[in-house]
């Protein structure tokens, strides 16, 4: 019986002027933006991790959650009970869709077959909630990062008996995804780095990195799964450096393993920023790459060196990201997973509904106002106009096959050219940009 949220009513739109913190003030699911409705265009997911899995711990403190499926008790009973109050949640808050590890949704055993046991138990449920319910699969994965087995990494680990746990717990999970009509399956290399290069054969653990991910890919295809293969990147924490570091590193290693075609990127804002780049640079980088798969929502502390994965809040650091991706046709098959955690303070049961709420509030407004850009046509005629020599003779000239190097001196020489700096208009351009916010 689901029963922590039942103070809590099904989440309504009321609009700007409603008081009620326990509705949407933007988040209209059927208003028509860009040809879709808002509820088609964001695509909104919950992490299960986060919302349900996460006790409130810091690293100076314990637990401060007091949730029934939190309590001492049989794991799988437990575990019943979390699913019961999860699609409750879900049901009540209308995400589209929702993502899992698969140690969120069920616990380890003694052993692989009593762990494998319990996991299919589980998605027999969630799969007969699923047809009850309006929400879902997002994507799933595999957790290869929590257990001590995988300190020293999982597919790239020194032990090959920890890569074939790994690629048969990912099996499973893969097989779970497709059973649920996932979209995507995500991988994260939580662990896939190291903390000394004094222990560590670089080269043999990418090359283990690449098998891992053809074997993935070759099972996609076996089984018929039409979603996407994910790479997540994210520079450190747990692991001190992590192979997958940022968008740039990933598909460097994916075109250099020939898998460039068959897996895209999950980017996230908060791993964005901790690799010393923007959110909207990530994502323009993928899209200029075709390699936009999905994204987790959320944002980090400046003040803070770590992953905080917090609820967005911020239309203006929202809306460069949404006016690339709704530029060139929105998110496709991925989303946006709200991959962040309510505070540790944060401990009554509005707090989650409060905190989903006003994420998906602040997508909502942002991308009103990203139609509001696209329409206008002011940023995107700046930036072609800025190009239009390259559609032209010069431009046209450089990328003819049979132009040389010396035919592009002589050039020059001929017809004396001598180019002047041209303005990029920066604060023009954040003057227009300010008009939206």
């Amino acid at each position: 019986m689901s029963d922590y949220f039942k103070n809590i009513n099904e989440i309504i739109y009321e609009g700007p002027d409603s008081d009620n913190p326990l509705s949407f003030k933007y988040y209209d699911e059927n208003r028509e933006v860009l040809g879709k409705t808002m509820k088609e265009n964001l695509r909104f997911a919950t992490c299960y991790w986060h919302t349900f899995t996460w006790p409130g711990l810091d690293p100076f403190g314990g637990a401060t959650f007091e949730r029934p499926w939190m309590s001492s008790g049989d794991p799988l009973k437990m575990a019943e009970m979390k699913l019961d109050e999860a699609f409750d949640f879900f049901n009540k808050i209308k995400t589209s869709f929702f993502c899992f590890h698969d140690r969120d949704i069920s616990p380890e055993g003694s052993n692989y077959k009593e762990t494998q046991k319990n996991f299919l138990y589980i998605i027999d449920l969630i799969q007969s909630k699923m047809e009850t319910s309006k929400v879902k699969l997002l994507w799933g994965t595999a957790n290869a990062f929590s257990h001590k087995r995988y300190m020293s990494g999982a597919s790239t680990n020194p032990d090959p008996e920890v890569f074939a746990y790994k690629a048969a717990q990912v099996k499973d999970c893969m097989d779970a995804t497709k059973r649920l009509g996932g979209s995507n399956y995500v991988l994260w290399g939580g662990r896939e780095g190291y903390e000394t290069i004094l222990n560590t054969n670089m080269g043999l653990e990418i090359d283990n990195l690449k098998r891992f991910l053809e074997l993935v890919v070759d099972y996609k295809y076996k089984i018929g799964f039409d979603g996407q293969i994910l790479l997540e990147p994210k520079p450190h924490e747990p692991t001190k450096h992590q192979y997958d570091f940022d968008s740039a590193s990933c598909l460097a290693f994916l075109r250099k393993a020939g898998l460039e075609n068959e897996i895209k990127l999950n980017i996230e804002a908060n791993h964005a920023t901790l690799s010393g780049h923007s959110f909207e640079h990530e994502i323009v980088y993928a899209i200029a790459n075709n390699a936009l798969g999905s994204l987790d929502i959320n944002r980090g502390d400046t003040l803070l060196g770590w992953d905080t994965d917090q609820f967005p809040n911020s239309v203006l650091e929202l809306i460069l990201p949404f006016y690339h991706i709704f530029s060139n046709g929105g998110i496709g098959k991925g989303g946006l997973n709200f991959d962040a955690k309510i505070r540790r303070q944060s401990i009554d049961p509005e707090d989650l509904f409060y905190a989903h709420i006003g994420g998906m509030d602040i997508c909502a407004k942002t991308l009103l106002a990203v139609e509001k850009m696209i329409n206008d046509k002011k940023l995107s005629n700046y930036v072609t106009k800025r190009y239009e020599d390259w559609q032209k003779d010069l431009g046209n000239y450089i990328y003819n096959k049979g132009t040389t190097l010396e035919s592009i001196h002589q050039k020059v020489l001929d017809e004396n050219i001598e180019p002047k700096p041209r303005s990029g208009n920066q604060e023009y351009l954040e003057n227009i940009l300010n008009k939206y916010l």
